[in-house]
């Protein structure tokens, strides 16, 4: 481990008290749940259609049994527990330190392990409504159901995620924006910054402790003022305990 950036973060941690984190995929699959874009990511397996182009929105129109066979074969992961970045993050947010968790995530781990202010910028798998009534079903209700879940009324229950085709909630977006222009310390973690909006957000800190924590390079690494390319929980539960 790069054990002289890991006491670095953790004496910044220590001397802030405005601490924001800003996360993508990668802090997930410490928890077993894979990544798109990874080598081993779903995007380099192989399907009747490109996955990008099965959770689309006009995709999930026209072949509603097609994307939730691959929705729940490859994007629900109801068994997946939080891992030590997930707890790290609570027990910052717990000591007063950190103001929000900002995830690109939809599995709804942060919230499992204890973090309470958790901006989800592309939804969660945990929320589904029926589309013609509005009524509410968990994660729980859609995983009992067979084929395209519908609601008692008859109208097809949709996850609230957000499919490509479709835009970011912009309420979520402006408060993701405030926290980061206000952060001391801006946490960047498991994300390659390269998908837009969200990667965009980084560009509203005006802070000077950017800290990217990625096993991979990213186009925000000349930018950051300290750069640790080592799993995610591991940096985190060294930095924080």
């Amino acid at each position: 481990m790069q054990q002289e950036q890991v006491l670095q973060l953790r004496q910044w941690i220590q001397e802030s008290g405005n601490i924001v984190f800003f996360g993508g995929a990668g802090v997930s699959t410490e928890s077993g749940i894979p990544d798109f874009r990874s080598v081993d990511g779903l995007y380099s397996q192989q399907y009747d259609y490109p996955p990008e182009t099965i959770i689309s929105h006009s995709f999930y129109r026209r072949n509603p049994e097609e994307f939730y066979r691959f929705y729940k074969n490859k994007m629900l992961f109801p068994g997946a527990k939080p891992n030590a970045a997930h707890i790290a993050l609570a027990k910052l947010e717990a000591m007063g330190k950190l103001k929000a968790v900002i995830t690109q995530n939809i599995d709804g781990l942060h919230q499992a392990a204890g973090s309470r202010e958790v901006l989800e910028l592309h939804g969660s798998v945990h929320r589904n409504y029926c589309a013609r009534c509005g009524a509410f079903y968990s994660l729980e209700d859609i995983l009992a159901m067979e084929g395209v879940p519908r609601c008692s009324c008859g109208g097809v229950i949709k996850p609230d995620v957000v499919l490509y085709e479709e835009g970011l909630d912009q309420d979520t977006l402006r408060r993701a924006a405030s926290y980061i222009s206000q952060a001391e310390l801006l946490l960047v973690g498991g994300t390659s910054l390269t998908v837009y909006p969200a990667a965009g957000l980084v560009d509203y800190y005006q802070g000077s402790r950017l800290v990217l924590i990625n096993k991979t390079v990213t186009p925000m690494d000349k930018r950051a003022d300290l750069v640790i390319r080592e799993p995610i929980g591991q940096t985190l539960e060294a930095a924080v305990n």
